[in-house]
């Protein structure tokens, strides 16, 4: 029987774990929603993003912060170039041909980072040492209190960046008709390519967040298919969602691991086949029918 302590640890963990879920299930519902793609690869952006803050670091002497900003802009690069050089000259093209290129994506960028950076697992410095006693026996880490402080504080960003911004309101035009946002004269083009190089940015973000949590190596990326999964129950195509079903997630994967240990590392693939057999359109269904 767990004890109250016990409860309230698990708890944080899976709060941390499901808000890391939520950045990278962010930048799937983005791109989702302004291409109808469903991008495999994005959490290799993900790892691609840990290596880079970890690069950068080692050059800046250990300065986190710069690093961790040039880490997530050369990666919001590399999801640009994506859209604009590779993805954009396959639209019309088949579901299927859009998912193998996506999927390839990923091991070429799992080859890259393991020529690079090598096959072993590395560790980042990062400021988020330490943890905070809250009572006797019951503590909680800096890494985990910064992986959700992150998610609230780009959350309100994004929101405040789509809701008061022209560029903003602008991307949301265009993800909802774009045809529409075409003739308002809107540059719908590039509008995508900068989806998906916030999308990049964000899984960034959660890659360098996770360092300390998960240590960095070439197969962390892995946990994008978890938050796809979460992506997937809180309904794809939704930002809040998105965030609502890995945040479930994220909470339930712990006491799972703890009370059936024979699922561990699979529990969230349960609670999403549950949910889909109760809702199929997720707990957050898409508000409206994209229009192209």
């Amino acid at each position: 029987m767990l004890q109250v302590n016990d409860i309230i640890h698990l708890a944080v963990t899976g709060l941390a774990q499901g808000c890391a879920y939520g950045l990278i299930a962010l930048g799937f519902v983005l791109i989702y929603k302004a291409t109808e793609v469903v991008n495999f690869a994005h959490g290799e952006f993900m790892m691609l993003g840990a290596f880079a803050v970890l690069a950068f670091s080692e050059a800046l002497g250990g300065s986190f912060w710069p690093a961790f900003v040039l880490g997530c802009l050369s990666i919001g690069v590399v999801g640009y170039l994506i859209d604009a050089q590779i993805m954009r000259r396959i639209i019309g093209q088949s579901s299927a041909s859009i998912f193998i290129l996506t999927v390839a994506f990923g091991f070429i960028f799992r080859s890259l980072a393991g020529m690079i950076w090598g096959w072993q697992t590395l560790s980042l410095n990062t400021p988020f040492d330490g943890k905070v006693v809250i009572a006797e026996g019951l503590s909680i880490s800096h890494d985990r209190i910064a992986i959700v402080a992150a998610t609230a504080i780009l959350c309100g960003v994004l929101y405040l960046f789509f809701s008061r911004t022209r560029f903003g309101v602008a991307m949301q035009a265009a993800s909802q008709n774009q045809l529409a946002a075409f003739y308002m004269g809107i540059p719908v083009k590039r509008l995508v390519s900068v989806t998906w190089a916030i999308g990049a940015m964000i899984a960034a973000a959660a890659g360098a967040l996770l360092a300390p949590v998960t240590q960095i190596d070439t197969t962390i990326g892995f946990l994008g298919i978890k938050a796809l999964a979460g992506a997937i129950v809180g309904g794809f195509g939704s930002i809040p969602g998105a965030l609502l079903g890995c945040l479930l997630i994220g909470i339930i994967e712990p006491f799972a691991d703890f009370y059936f240990p024979a699922i561990k590392g699979v529990s969230a693939y349960v609670v999403m086949l549950l949910v889909l057999f109760v809702k199929p359109e997720g707990l957050i269904s898409q508000t409206f029918q994209k229009k192209v």
